[in-house]
């Protein structure tokens, strides 16, 4: 299937934000963060934790406004309004992280949980968008799609930054903090060039009637939805599966480079993996899309939760460098695929014309899920003094989301 102009501008907005996602959530900050925390005195263990607390604190301010943004988003030209908000928000306080001095450890940490605000707040509205760009029988092709061209925009973004690190900051212009703030520099300016069509010309599709007061009437139609929320049955089982299984995701994720650390992998090692996992998730995003084809949305998302299962139980005996490419290997397989296909399956759920307020409820509770992860590797971590059983602690939320997401039925047209 060919796809279109408007499905590529949507498609390059997961392009866009990947170089925050990459250089700024899961390889350069983490690390940046850990080593100007010991700097600074941290212990290894309370660094992984504050970093685990603060993507917790960052995404709890949009999960609680989710519902209530995505209801506003779904009048008559409001999606793209809110969308450019939410983007360029995250767009500047990308820039200030690379501003800040490397010795203000806590105002690093709070610029960056402003920033997870822009990005997140922007995923919501993107998401959403899914519904005016693809019907149902085209909606897995362009979720799997998005997310892969996402990963090869990491990767891209990854290698320029790997190329001003391996130059030694450009031939010792630049020291390793330098480098560092030099990525955040990239990640902001990426963001601009390809969100760009999206935020210039995204078109909404679908919407509900305008109004004299949208906020008023955003408030009512929420409470409408939550009093009528048995006629949504299918909805409300697969946001409870979601809510547990994504929650697992996430947290390895976000935690992913400060386990490798506290392993003892070195940095450079540590980029070569994250690289490695972002060429790999790029074919295999399209390949669930594929198997979705074939099978059946639902039997792709269950594969991608089984597989994240495993993970979560090998990790009990990471203690190599082996284990650890082994265990990213599986990460970079199945993150993509999973996250594309539960989002294109719950477009083809709920009811086009109210998208952004049933993607703010899809939203908070992934965002909900990832103040929980966070906070239970991190507690683990710190109970037991061993990383790695605090990502082994995840086990039990994909084994819920699993239980949950066995209840849902294949979709209509599949």
């Amino acid at each position: 299937m060919k796809l279109n102009k408007q499905q590529w501008q949507w498609i390059f907005y997961d392009w866009a934000n990947s170089g925050y996602g990459i250089l700024v959530i899961t390889a350069v900050l983490p690390v940046y963060f850990k080593a100007v925390a010991h700097d600074a005195g941290i212990s290894a263990a309370n660094s992984t934790a504050y970093w685990g607390y603060a993507n917790s604190f960052g995404t709890l301010i949009v999960s609680l406004l989710a519902p209530l943004l995505g209801a506003l988003a779904d009048y008559p030209r409001s999606k793209r309004r809110w969308l450019n908000v939410f983007t360029w928000t995250g767009i500047i306080l990308t820039f200030t992280l690379a501003m800040l001095p490397p010795h203000l450890w806590q105002w690093l940490l709070g610029v960056y949980v402003l920033s997870i605000i822009g990005y997140s707040g922007g995923n919501l509205f993107y998401d959403s968008f899914l519904t005016d760009v693809a019907d149902d029988q085209q909606m897995d092709l362009v979720s799997s799609t998005g997310y892969g061209m996402g990963y090869l925009g990491g990767v891209i973004a990854f290698i320029i930054f790997l190329l001003v690190q391996l130059s030694n900051g450009f031939g010792g212009r630049l020291s390793s903090y330098g480098v560092a703030r030099f990525s955040f520099i990239v990640a902001a300016v990426w963001w601009i060039i390809f969100a760009w069509p999206l935020l210039r010309h995204g078109y909404q599709r679908y919407s509900v009637n305008a109004v004299a007061n949208p906020l008023l009437d955003s408030f009512h139609r929420l409470r409408v939805t939550f009093s009528h929320i048995r006629q949504y049955r299918q909805v409300t089982y697969f946001l409870v599966a979601y809510f547990f299984y994504i929650d697992g995701v996430d947290t390895i994720f976000t935690m992913a480079t400060a386990i490798g650390k506290d392993l003892g992998v070195n940095t450079t090692m540590l980029m070569l993996v994250l690289l490695v996992v972002q060429l790999i998730a790029f074919p295999f995003s399209l390949l669930y899309g594929w198997l979705a084809k074939r099978t059946s949305t639902r039997t792709a998302v269950l594969t991608g939760i089984c597989v994240y299962l495993f993970i979560c139980l090998y990790a009990l005996r990471l203690d190599s460098l082996f284990d650890f490419w082994f265990l990213a290997i599986l990460i970079g397989t199945s993150q993509g695929g999973l996250q594309a296909l539960s989002r294109s399956y719950f477009g083809q759920l709920v009811p086009k014309e109210s998208s952004s307020e049933f993607f703010g409820f899809y939203n908070i509770l992934g965002k909900f899920s990832a103040i929980l992860g966070p906070v239970i590797v991190g507690a683990v971590t710190q109970w037991t003094g061993q990383s790695t059983v605090g990502i082994a602690s995840l086990a039990i939320l994909f084994a819920v989301g699993l239980l949950f997401f066995l209840a849902l039925p294949k979709l209509g047209q599949e």
